[in-house]
């Protein structure tokens, strides 16, 4: 795979063309925007100043990599690449045009990969003539520095197309994970605990969002609170991933959205691309606590409590991955811990907490509230029983 086309020349689609000229190959980037094309380049050229500067990279390195990179504003010039990724808008009926479009240009041979981060695969390769040529190769953001890669292939990907593939991502340096071709794939569907239960915490008046932050950062490690990275990825962004993962999954009430998100992202306050969100931020980015209209938390819980609540709920969403054969549970916890940055493996997390510790914390739950929401996964019952943990 040394011709790669890149189609869409947004942060993700540079982020990739940056990682696969580095690794030697040949890139073009495409968009029908020259404006975007021009900026793409220009971001390009500021980043490898900076890593000139770090010493990072030399000069002639540098070089390098910007003249394996072209700006393209037709698909034909995609002509003769031996792989193509597209990261554009997540709307499917615009990838499955764009990738029909693309195969009357391309060779037989060449691999079709989609950037999507939780859009059905399957629906993706339906629009080609050769489906078997198409695969979800999903980066994380930022592409160059996330080590993470999810790979996904579709019921009618070809074997060889899938080994081609992850052997291509293992060249450029990064961690593969294959998924299932299924609503979220791997991180996407295991981190909604992360989010909705910290937001059903806060709904229920136990804790604020600076106090759920805290408890997630000081305990568990994390190097940002549920609150502070919805704030990051931006309330809008977030939402309409829950409420897509929520639809796609027949209405489960575990990815159920909450409403507290629902009206942040309505009233604008989308976080820091807009200065507001969980938390206030100035002009120069510095977040700030924001003044809650509620009245003040019904009883004070310790952080101990909450992080395990959350902690509990992400351990079960894993173990219920592993149940259905989304991915292997060293894939799942590799996953979480690069693709994401969660301070352990979630499955390791919950050997080291013992399974009977996470089957009984979920019974509480449950017996608490008798929603559906808090059913504990029919695999940690199994290996309680069994006496098993994830790893020997």
């Amino acid at each position: 795979m040394k011709k790669i086309g890149i189609i869409g020349s947004g942060t993700m689609g540079a982020g990739i063309a940056q990682i696969a000229a580095t690794a030697g190959c040949t890139v073009r980037i495409f968009d029908t925007n020259e404006a975007a094309l021009q900026k793409a380049e220009a971001s390009l050229k500021k980043i490898m100043d900076r890593l000139v500067e770090k010493g990072k990279i030399d000069s002639e390195e540098k070089e390098r990599i910007q003249n394996n990179i072209q700006y393209v504003n037709s698909l034909k010039k995609l002509k003769d690449s031996d792989m193509t990724i597209e990261a554009i808008v997540e709307n499917l009926d615009v990838k499955m045009n764009v990738f029909s479009t693309l195969e009357k240009f391309v060779s037989d041979d060449c691999i079709l990969a989609s950037n999507t981060s939780s859009l059905s695969i399957a629906s993706i390769a339906s629009s080609l003539q050769k489906p078997e040529r198409c695969i979800g190769i999903h980066f994380f953001n930022p592409a160059p520095l996330m080590k993470l890669v999810e790979v996904i292939p579709a019921i009618q990907t070809s074997e060889e197309t899938l080994n081609i593939s992850v052997q291509t991502i293992k060249d450029w340096g990064k961690t593969v994970a294959v998924a299932k071709d299924t609503p979220g794939f791997i991180v996407n569907r295991v981190a909604r605990p992360f989010y909705g239960e910290a937001l059903r915490i806060y709904e229920e008046g136990i804790a604020s969002f600076p106090e759920i932050d805290s408890a997630m950062k000081e305990i568990g490690g994390f190097r940002m609170g549920p609150f502070e990275l919805m704030d990051f990825i931006g309330n809008d962004v977030n939402y309409t991933v829950t409420e897509s993962v929520f639809e796609a999954f027949y209405y489960d009430p575990r990815y159920k959205p909450s409403f507290t998100q629902k009206r942040f992202s309505e009233a604008g306050y989308l976080g820091r691309k807009s200065g507001k969100g969980y938390y206030n931020y100035s002009e120069d980015g510095k977040m700030s606590v924001r003044k809650d209209l509620r009245t003040d938390s019904k009883e004070k819980v310790s952080d101990k409590i909450i992080f395990e609540r959350i902690l509990v709920m992400l351990i079960n969403e894993a173990a219920d991955a592993l149940f259905w054969n989304i991915a292997s549970a060293e894939d799942i916890d590799n996953a979480m811990t690069k693709g994401v940055n969660y301070p352990k493996g979630l499955l390791a997390w919950a050997d080291e907490k013992g399974i009977d510790w996470c089957v009984s914390k979920m019974d509480a739950l449950y017996e608490m509230y008798h929603e559906d929401r808090y059913r504990c996964s029919p695999l940690l019952r199994k290996m309680k029983r069994e006496n098993r943990k994830f790893f020997n």
